[in-house]
């Protein structure tokens, strides 16, 4: 196999498409023959400071084009986050404050820094060159487009069909989206399925502006833990790539034993060959092996052993963990008070429905006896061992 080949081979792992391939063949061939690295983009509205397993998808495969000697750019949008990305959204997104962007932003670098080597990632801000654009401008981008193909997105149809508002601020987006890749003359841009129009309109305003067109790379989504809807904090149904070793091995444990090879595909690097066999084993067995590769990744080969082992104690041998988290009371406490307190947290719990769907169905135990009462009372002094669903463990401990 020769070496475009072979790096091809690797940047296919994984994803969706590449549109085109054969541009990115020649892309590669070019950058080999002048030993110039290819200039990877991925675009970054810093909108959240938490960063879970389905972003990390996309950082994989930056991590692939990093370790093939390519240049990464992490284009970070404080520019366009004043806007709000609409794309997957029945709703405008609500601007965000530079403060916010900011801090955002910082959090985002130090998580994406367990996947890539941040000394040689280039970090850019779109407000650079955005900010710059005047309205003469901005109507040529906007000459490069109609109406009709920025209503065929999925998301603004949708909307334009339920009568629900769309600003005009957010048909501005793909094409600032698209003019980042101009003024950056990315070769590629990688970004997920759900974003493949923002992504092409990159590859529509370079040929308008006489440059040689980037190449588009979607991956796939991450279903969340539930298997039905994308991973997202909203749904309560994500993994935290800032999760403790306990609770990222055990939150991989509970998805539906269908998620288990696309989660190998996504998030491991386990070869094909020996995913097939562990797939073809055991569904518990393989489903540790997952959660350890993951859990490994972000915590090291320890810590993924002692995950495991924990998982085991605590649902095969049906023991208590180890360590329990505690939550400190000084009053009479009711339980429907706890279950609304953990709710503000989605990941203690995804909401208060969920609590009460827990508790009417007998997934609430107390000291290890089933309760379904929501007004039991937790009184002081004494401590109390909770145990929610299959997998959280609190302890109440009396502190005045």
């Amino acid at each position: 196999m020769n070496e475009i080949d072979r790096q091809l081979a690797i940047i296919r792992q994984g994803v969706a498409e590449i549109i085109p391939e054969a541009e990115l063949r020649e892309k590669l061939k070019h950058s080999l023959s002048k030993n110039q690295p290819l200039r990877i983009k991925y675009g970054i509205d810093p909108t959240a400071p938490e960063m879970h397993l389905g972003h990390s998808v996309p950082i994989r495969k930056l991590r692939d084009f990093q370790n093939l000697g390519h240049q990464i750019i992490f284009l970070v949008g404080d520019f366009t986050a004043l806007i709000g990305d609409p794309t997957g959204k029945v709703e405008t997104r609500p601007m965000l404050s530079p403060e916010q962007i900011k801090q955002n932003l910082q959090a985002y670098r130090e998580q994406a820094g367990k996947l890539l080597n941040l000394d040689k990632v280039e970090f850019v801000f779109n407000s650079t060159w955005l900010e710059k654009l005047n309205f003469r401008e901005i109507i040529k981008l906007a000459s490069f487009f109609t109406v009709a193909q920025i209503l065929e997105r999925d998301d603004f149809n949708q909307r334009y069909r339920k009568g629900n508002p769309i600003s005009l601020q957010e048909f501005l987006y793909p094409l600032l989206q698209g003019y980042d890749s101009v003024s950056l003359k990315s070769d590629v841009e990688v970004g997920g399925t759900e974003q493949k129009f923002n992504l092409l309109t990159g590859r529509t305003l370079q040929e308008a502006f006489g440059m040689e067109k980037q190449v588009v790379i979607t991956v796939t989504i991450l279903e969340g833990t539930d298997g039905v809807r994308k991973m997202s904090k909203t749904y309560g149904n994500y993994i935290p790539v800032t999760a403790q070793p306990g609770e990222m091995f055990g939150k991989l444990m509970s998805i539906p034993d269908s998620l288990m090879e696309k989660y190998f595909r996504c998030l491991t690097s386990v070869p094909e060959e020996e995913m097939k066999k562990i797939l073809s084993g055991h569904p518990k067995e393989a489903k540790e092996r997952l959660a350890f590769e993951v859990t490994s990744f972000y915590h090291g080969n320890d810590s993924g052993h002692a995950a495991q082992n924990e998982f085991n104690r605590v649902f095969s041998q049906k023991k208590a963990p180890s360590e329990i988290k505690t939550w400190p009371y000084n009053r009479e406490y009711k339980l429907n008070e706890l279950m609304d307190a953990m709710a503000k947290d989605a990941v203690l719990l995804p909401s208060k429905n969920e609590g009460k769907r827990l508790l009417k169905h007998g997934g609430i135990e107390i000291n290890g006896t089933r309760v379904t009462d929501s007004q039991y009372v937790f009184t002081p002094p004494n401590e109390y061992t909770v145990k929610v669903g299959k997998m959280l463990f609190l302890k109440l401990v009396y502190k005045q």
